[in-house]
């Protein structure tokens, strides 16, 4: 089989951007209108948040740009943000911020029932019944105005502290847990985005990995370890989300200086206890942090971080543990890019499988004929 020359491939490439571009202005309704940035941040708030994060760029609104032009694609939106993101110059690093100072809106823990400074339940779903609610069909904007007045009419958030001690602290004072390493838990992060990932890796790497990972990749993996294909049965020691103070050095007396806060989702699990006649037993810990209301992602990070610990330091036995298999796997846009390759012409390769394939073929009939 010859090949055969096709003309206007560019105006056809050309010509998927419109039709793309027509389904998202196309409506039943004559009188919709254009989706507003603000309105994708603040209406599709978990959304946003998930983009944020697996984008690897604090941008609310270029956040919201991304989806709104992928149509609601996460990992098209992510890729948008990321590509976005390699064509900025860094121009400062800010010094490595402590989660003690989040403004924190929910913090809970399954660890205990009583923590230093009380558990905050926040926005959540976890309570509630998965139920469609119908009346959000035809919600009328009188009705939607009248959410937030109820709520500042029945509740006071004036006594409600801004920030809350970290349930860890106590967990350290009664030795429960080892000591801060100011060697090793001070040292310089490892960056992702302009570092390689050459194995073996450090924590540092692993997590910052994880932290632009794609949620749903974190949560498998972390589910598998979670079935019995590990063994780190942690217990959330602390989940909180919150908005975390950036500082700078001030341009002239070089001071620490509040510039804005992103949020963030943090959590930090207490799994099976280490130690011997030599060493102290002690629990060990694992971490997870992102950028956005995140949980499932954080909680799946700091339970893939205590089971990464464990392949780092003896022969991992199942794949959660493998450094080099998670590492590789949870990130969204190498794994979209690898799968959407396959749409790409593939027309020389195929022609080959073909060709091995009829010779296999007449080799076979040749010899049942001499049978």
């Amino acid at each position: 089989m010859g090949y055969v020359a096709i003309k206007g491939g560019a105006q056809a490439i050309e010509g998927t951007k419109d039709v793309f571009e027509f389904l998202r202005t196309s409506q039943n309704d004559s009188h919709a209108l254009p989706l507003d940035v603000g309105t994708i941040e603040n209406q599709l708030r978990l959304l946003h948040s998930r983009v944020i994060s697996e984008g690897g760029v604090y941008h609310p609104t270029l956040a919201s740009l991304a989806i709104k032009q992928s149509q609601g694609d996460t990992l098209e939106a992510a890729f948008a943000l990321r590509a976005y993101r390699s064509t900025q110059p860094r121009l400062v690093e800010t010094p490595v911020l402590d989660s003690k100072n989040m403004r924190v809106t929910r913090r809970i823990s399954s660890a205990f029932k009583d923590i230093p400074g009380g558990q905050m339940l926040g926005a959540t779903t976890d309570y509630h019944l998965r139920l469609l609610r119908m009346e959000l069909l035809n919600e009328s904007p009188e009705n939607f105005r009248k959410v937030t007045e109820i709520l500042f009419e029945n509740s006071s958030i004036d006594d409600i502290p801004d920030t809350f001690p970290k349930v860890l602290d106590a967990l350290r004072a009664e030795g429960l847990l080892p000591e801060v390493n100011e060697t090793t838990d001070n040292k310089k992060p490892f960056d992702i985005t302009r570092e390689p990932l050459v194995f073996p890796v450090d924590r540092s790497a692993a997590l910052a990995t994880m932290t632009r990972a794609e949620q749903g990749s974190l949560l498998a993996i972390a589910y598998s370890n979670m079935r019995g294909y590990g063994d780190v049965h942690p217990t959330i020691a602390e989940l909180r989300v919150g908005y975390l103070p950036v500082l700078l050095p001030h341009p002239i007396t070089g001071e620490l200086t509040e510039v804005g806060e992103v949020e963030v989702t943090e959590c930090e699990v207490v799994a099976m206890y280490e130690g011997d006649n030599d060493n102290e037993a002690t629990f060990t810990l694992g971490y997870g942090a992102c950028f956005g209301n995140n949980e499932v992602k954080a909680i799946s990070m700091a339970i893939l971080d205590r089971a990464l610990q464990k392949g780092m330091n003896e022969e991992p036995a199942n794949p959660s543990e493998d450094p080099e298999f998670v590492l590789l796997h949870i990130d969204g846009i190498d794994s979209m890019g690898f799968c959407t390759h396959y749409k790409m012409p593939h027309y020389v390769t195929f022609q080959s499988d073909m060709d091995r394939l009829r010779t296999t073929q007449k080799k076979q009939s040749k010899k049942e004929s001499q049978l």
